[in-house]
Order: structure tokens, then sequence, then C-alpha cells
């Protein structure tokens, strides 16, 4: 097996790992970490083509894993904010809980 199949194979679990706890689960928090695990199996997968592209010296699979990191603070820190008011209103983070829209 070579060391790209073997990166693609580990970012495939990740990624599958990471939609089955979104899909699944019901409170808000741990579908939040379902969706890093979704975006770190995306980084996983920017870093091996890179690596094991034709040119390694560009560097343009760090900088895309760069920007996705911060993109995947971001979200992280706008859905942590998110939760938290809901959280405040429903007093409870379980989202089927959480279908209404009234004020």
């Amino acid at each position: 097996m070579t060391p790209l199949t073997a990166c693609l194979l580990l970012s495939a679990l990740l990624f599958s790992i990471g939609m089955a706890g979104a899909l699944a689960r019901r409170s808000a928090i741990l579908v939040l970490i379902g969706i890093e695990l979704m975006l770190n199996a995306a980084n996983l997968n920017f870093i091996a083509f890179w690596r094991y592209g034709p040119n390694p010296e560009a560097l343009t699979g760090m900088m895309f894993t760069i920007f996705s990191i911060g993109v995947a603070a971001a979200e992280a820190a706008v859905g942590l904010s998110i939760i938290l008011a809901v959280y405040r209103h429903f007093q409870t983070t379980d989202l089927d809980k959480m279908n209404s829209m009234k004020g």
C-alpha cells in the first residue's frame, strides 16, 4: 500500500466517523465536533495530495490547509456562540427540542 493510499483511507475513515457523528447525534455540541472531524479529514486530503503530488515544493496544499484551519476556527467560535445563545433560551442543547422559532 502506498503512503498516499494510506492517508486517503485514514481521511475517508475520519470523514465517515464525522458524518455519522453529525447525523446521528442529538446534542448540538457533538454535531459541531462531527463537523470539525470532517474538516480535518479534508485537511488531511490537502496535505496528502500536496506531499505526494508532482510538485511538493509549491506549498499550495499547506496554504489551503492553513486557510481551512482558520475557517474551521471561525466556524467553531460562531457555532459555540450560537449554541450558548440557544441554550440560554431553551435550557437544552438537544436539537430535537430546539425546533421552535418563536422569540
